[in-house]
């Protein structure tokens, strides 16, 4: 029995707009067929809206259980679903515990599974007293682990020195298991370590590139010597880029993403104290977002995800704008679809280039190969997007659990006006209907 056909002039199908009618049968794309065929009974999109499949974001921070005050598993996967995310892949740090062995995971997918309104995965965690004894949580469903280079921030996540990234990697090569590095290099930090301040100029200088591309440079090299995989996470650094595409060139399986406060803002638009703003690796200047653009378009990087990474806004805006006092990490789970598509547009990048590093890029990624795409087989995860629709973020609609984000008041264009799961209209005030997922064999 078909459960649901949408109807429209322009549905996102391998990877160009064309007119179709997506049928739904038990929660997947039976079939898209031709738009004159489409019945009566169809659900038929307005001419300014386009059907485009859910977003996969494989970077998020929900942090609950323990830092549950920060972000929970409710208010994320609500601003994930009306952002148009319809999967995630939930980080293995600020939560406590950290998912770095198997009870600890246990613990957060307890706490995920009555809560999450879109379906949710698990990184699992590489620190040095895991090492050894990762594969246990492989076995578990996790879809990788991450590793920091340089201190986390936080104490319960400790980052690995050279020798516990080659140990990593020399480890999960055995089992082809995938590590995801946060890549800057701590002795590079150490010597370009400043007083910090208000300037974010000044903030930045205390994160220079150099640290991003040395880390990268230890993955690669490590990467040489055992064949393994790994995955660059936020990249803000263009410097880098050269390395990267070196490394894929020679055959290494080295993956890189990028997230959108580096496309979107840039180092000379940043208000002193506007600690909104703060991440790391930090945003950079305007020359830098142009290459990563460039980067993306030629394939360098993969993919887009957000690095949803919120905290209480005593935390954010502690330091009274100090950036090296302020916790470092921009809420931005609801918003990366219009604001690279915003950005996006004025340099000519159309929306199916766009919605394609959102959605099956990452999907494939992490092996959700069922998802991210509109055809018969996949999941019938769906977003009603309106590309042409204004968009001022106000505070009234933000739904992640703190008010507070660097795209607050920023002019947008693009509106997600209706997010499907498995063929089901998201109902953010119904129960939730997410599932937990564990990594395809």
């Amino acid at each position: 029995m078909t459960d649901l056909v949408i109807a429209a002039e322009r549905v996102l199908v391998d990877g160009a707009f064309r007119p179709a009618a997506v049928v739904v049968e038990g929660g997947t794309i039976a079939a898209v067929g031709a738009l004159e065929d489409a019945p009566a009974s169809a659900v038929r999109l307005a001419q300014d809206e386009v059907l485009l499949p859910g977003l996969v974001d494989t970077h998020v921070h929900v942090n609950e259980p323990g830092r549950t005050e920060w972000e929970g598993f409710r208010t994320a996967t609500a601003a994930a679903a009306a952002g148009g995310v319809t999967t995630l892949i939930d980080m293995p740090l600020n939560s406590i515990p950290p998912t770095v062995d198997v009870p600890a995971l246990e613990v957060k997918r307890a706490a995920a599974a009555p809560a999450s309104f879109v379906d949710v995965g698990f990184w699992g965690g590489a620190v040095p007293a895991s090492l050894g004894h990762l594969r246990p949580l492989w076995d578990e469903g996790v879809f990788g682990f991450k590793c920091f280079l340089a201190p986390s921030g936080v104490d319960e996540f400790p980052h690995l020195e050279r020798a516990g990234l080659d140990a990593a990697l020399d480890e999960l090569a055995a089992f082809d298991g995938l590590l995801i590095v946060h890549a800057e290099d701590p002795d590079v930090l150490a010597r370009h370590e400043n007083a910090g301040g208000r300037h974010y100029p000044a903030f930045v200088a205390s994160r220079p590139e150099e640290a991003e591309t040395a880390a990268i440079a230890a993955v690669v090299d490590g990467l040489r010597r055992t064949g393994g995989r790994a995955h660059v996470l936020h990249l803000s650094a263009a410097s880098a880029l050269p390395l990267i595409r070196a490394a894929k060139a020679e055959g290494l399986r080295l993956t890189a993403e990028t997230c959108p406060h580096y496309l979107v803002f840039d180092e000379g638009g940043i208000p002193d104290g506007a600690t909104q703003y703060k991440c790391c690796p930090p945003i950079r200047d305007a020359a830098n977002q142009d290459a990563l653009w460039a980067a993306l378009l030629d394939g360098t990087i993969d993919l887009v995800v957000s690095d949803h990474s919120p905290s209480t806004p005593e935390r954010k805006f502690a330091g009274d704008g100090d950036f090296q006092v302020a916790w470092g990490g921009i809420a931005g789970l609801q918003f990366g679809l219009p604001a690279v598509w915003s950005e996006a547009r004025h340099r000519g990048v159309p929306l199916e280039r766009v919605v394609g590093w959102f959605s099956q890029r990452s999907a494939d990624f992490v092996g959700l190969t069922d998802r991210g795409r509109i055809a018969a087989g996949a999941r019938a995860d769906l977003v009603v997007f309106a590309p042409t629709a204004p968009h001022r973020v106000v505070r009234e609609e933000l739904r992640f659990r703190n008010p507070v984000s660097a795209y607050l008041d920023h002019d947008l264009v693009g509106v997600v006006r209706r997010t499907y799961l498995a063929g089901a209209p998201v109902d953010l005030d119904g129960p939730p209907r997410g599932r937990l997922l564990t990594r395809p064999a």
